[in-house]
């Protein structure tokens, strides 16, 4: 089992920046890849991005690529979403989600693919 913890949701104005961060704990060795999910009230679930705890890849959605950042100090326990130029848009609760290693399910790219899930955390984005 592992556990996700997110904080640093809050509000922000248009154009400004936030900083999410995860702490992963419990069987965290079988962790392969740590991503960020959003969802807005009345929508699906999106992927926003993704990193691979083994190396340096990352995977981000067309809508934040250029603006948003994944990044960690130690791949298998915490990871960050540096989320510049903030828009309306991207106003949701922000979720961190792992995906262990040999799971079978879905894809990097689909709340499918990810076994674990943190509870959330807010970000509102105001014009």
């Amino acid at each position: 089992q592992v556990r996700l913890t997110e904080s640093g949701g809050g509000a922000a104005q248009s154009g400004e920046s936030l900083r999410l961060s995860c702490v992963a704990s419990g069987s965290i060795s079988y962790i392969t890849y740590m991503a960020w999910f959003r969802q807005a009230p009345g929508k699906e679930r999106e992927w926003v991005a993704t990193m691979w705890t083994e190396g340096s890849a990352t995977y981000y959605h067309a809508s934040v690529k250029g603006r948003f950042t994944i990044s960690t100090d130690n791949p298998k326990s915490t990871v960050y979403l540096q989320m510049d130029t903030l828009k309306p848009e991207d106003t949701a609760m922000y979720y961190c989600a792992s995906r262990p290693v040999n799971y079978g399910k879905g894809d990097l790219y689909s709340p499918m693919g990810y076994a674990y899930w943190g509870q959330g955390t807010q970000v509102t984005v105001s014009s």
